[in-house]
């Protein structure tokens, strides 16, 4: 062992034979336990986004009972602390807005209490980017224990995909083709049972993710929340964090470029959320990592998409743990992966991806057969996006990938929802919808607004899809041919801002341009007339967040916290 147990952190707080020393011991006796089961041993936080209004993460609660197991039986202290749960269905304007706050809520828990290590347990969207974000930044051992997806929905027998076929039974809806005794039953049949979205949403994306950079135990990001693996996996992920803890293995240890290089590969084959670029550039920053977005479609044009999940394929996510779950995916992209990379169990990726089986070629194709052979997903520049702009065109229309129209303009969220499906709203199937005011401050947040829907008009003559173009996100589980991200927002007068009626926009994937097609004089005129908006939120952590939050290819992090830095332990007095 590296360490003894007089070098632990939590010794500091319990070892000292002083007044200091005498009461934390007696407050640690309080609830029953005794001198030895705590002092001398690696006090391991169990940090639970559980919550009654996550219902992604309402087993949460049980799965601690089994971390802690875990924890004892490898000779550590467990200590279940809560962490603030960002539910995703429920936090308005954008749970995006609550991501750093979770990442300070779990640096600061760590770096002010006795803890020598950490099970960091979540899974719904920004909850896993933000477990990590405050794990990497505080640099103590540390192991992601992922929520786990929910079963698949179930609809007069046909699986139903969470989010995907919201969006797509919406419009079916919206075009009078659903009924309302159906509308009724995929709403009961749609979500039943704990864990996040089991399509390949921006969840299972950085669930996946957290599993390719190193964070967790092999296989761990596939596991059906409800399945027995899931318990047994609680419990493993404890043992391990006393070891970690002995090690001294923390995210400094094995977080590298080439850790991140081969999330974004993993992100690429499995056709994963747009988010994971927002997430993955913040988190790199955390651990004093630059990584441009263009690194992003650099790796993307060599990767395939192999994971045949909705929104961009046909299966959900319990069909993927079964046909080999994401062990199996990277063991068939070996060659496109740094694999001596280290992960939190002290092997590399390679070691622990070795000889994983595929069970079912249809699920996880082969690279022979994949989804698309390469580009699942495609950073843009023009001069409407001079610092990028995203488009998943794993999930969008062939045809509209190259594609020039005139621009339908919302000037935010509000405009939009009173006018796309107004019957005298000038649009046709070759316009562009242009959404503005819905960036990192726009939104506020971000709100995942990117997937703009058809206009009822529209919807009527049997279109599909159009070209969307935002500075909001979408949904891991939502799809169709939208530019997503566009940097600088409209909000601090990004060229977004500029747009008006009538303006021809050309998108052009294969040649990764997103252009309005007016000259720069005209530009520059327009610019002369934007009027910045008044801040929208005044006091509290919106008031901090409209001052410090960074644009979206910087990864919407707060600036003071990009980095990580030295910092002083606290001082027991």
């Amino acid at each position: 062992m590296p360490k003894s147990p007089e070098e632990l952190r939590s010794y500091r707080w319990f070892g000292p034979d002083n007044m200091r020393g005498f009461s934390h011991r007696s407050r640690m006796k309080q609830p029953g336990f005794r001198t030895e089961d705590f002092t001398g041993k690696p006090v391991i936080a169990i940090i639970n986004t559980w919550s009654e209004i996550n219902p992604c993460h309402y087993h949460l609660r049980e799965r601690a009972e089994a971390v802690k197991r875990g924890v004892w039986k490898a000779g550590g202290f467990p200590v279940e602390i809560p962490a603030f749960s960002i539910s995703e269905t429920y936090a308005k304007p954008s749970p995006m807005l609550y991501r750093n706050l979770l990442a300070m809520d779990v640096e600061e828990a760590m770096r002010s209490l006795p803890i020598d290590g950490a099970v960091l347990m979540g899974g719904c969207d920004k909850t896993t980017p933000g477990l990590l974000m405050g794990a990497i930044s505080i640099d103590l051992p540390s192991i992601f224990f992922p929520a786990g997806p929910m079963l698949r929905g179930n609809w007069g027998g046909k699986p139903l995909g969470s989010g995907t076929d919201l969006w797509k039974f919406w419009t079916e809806r919206c075009a009078g083709n659903i009924t309302e005794e159906d509308w009724g039953n995929i709403e009961n049949g749609i979500a039943r049972s704990p864990g996040f979205c089991m399509t390949m949403g921006t969840a299972a994306t950085m669930t996946a993710l957290a599993e390719a950079i190193g964070f967790t135990l092999p296989g761990a990001s596939s596991i059906p929340a409800p399945d027995s693996n899931h318990v047994r996996m609680a419990m493993e992920c404890g043992e391990r964090a006393v070891q970690m803890v002995w090690d001294d293995l923390k995210p400094s240890t094995f977080l590298t470029r080439q850790s991140f290089e081969n999330a974004i590969a993993v992100d690429m084959a499995i056709g994963g959320s747009t988010n994971a670029f927002i997430h993955l550039v913040a988190m790199a920053r955390r651990a004093n990592i630059d990584l441009p977005i263009t690194v992003f479609d650099e790796i993307s044009r060599r990767v395939p998409v192999l994971a045949d999940i909705r929104p961009s394929g046909r299966f959900l996510m319990e069909d993927f743990f079964y046909a080999g779950g994401l062990r199996a995916l990277m063991a068939r992209i070996e060659d496109l992966l740094h694999t001596d990379a280290i992960t939190v169990n002290g092997k590399s990726l390679g070691e622990n991806n070795a000889g994983a089986p595929t069970y079912n070629d249809e699920v996880i194709r082969t690279r022979e057969n994949p989804m698309v052979s390469s580009g699942g997903t495609a950073v843009l520049y023009g001069n409407l996006c001079p610092d990028g702009g995203v488009i998943k065109t794993s999930a969008a229309s062939e045809n509209l990938l190259t594609h020039t129209g005139p621009a339908v303009v919302f000037k935010d969220y509000n405009d939009m929802d009173a006018r796309i499906n107004r019957d005298d709203l000038e649009v046709t199937p070759d316009s562009v919808l242009v959404l503005q005011n819905a960036g990192p401050l726009g939104g506020p947040g971000m709100p995942e607004w990117g997937m703009l829907p058809i206009p009822k008009k529209l919807l009527s003559l049997g279109v599909r899809d159009m070209v969307r173009i935002s500075d909001a996100r979408m949904s891991g589980t939502a799809y169709g041919t939208c530019v997503l991200h566009v940097s600088p927002e409209s909000w601090i007068g990004g060229n977004l801002a500029l747009v008006r009626d009538g303006d021809p926009i050309c998108l052009d994937v294969p040649n990764r341009r997103l252009d309005i097609l007016i000259d720069d004089e005209e530009l520059a005129r327009r610019r002369a007339e934007w009027v910045k908006p008044e801040p929208k939120y005044t006091r509290g952590y919106l008031a901090l967040y409209a001052e410090r939050v960074t644009q979206a290819h910087e990864g919407c992090d707060f600036d003071f916290l990009e980095k990580r830095v030295p910092w002083p332990e606290p001082e027991i007095h």
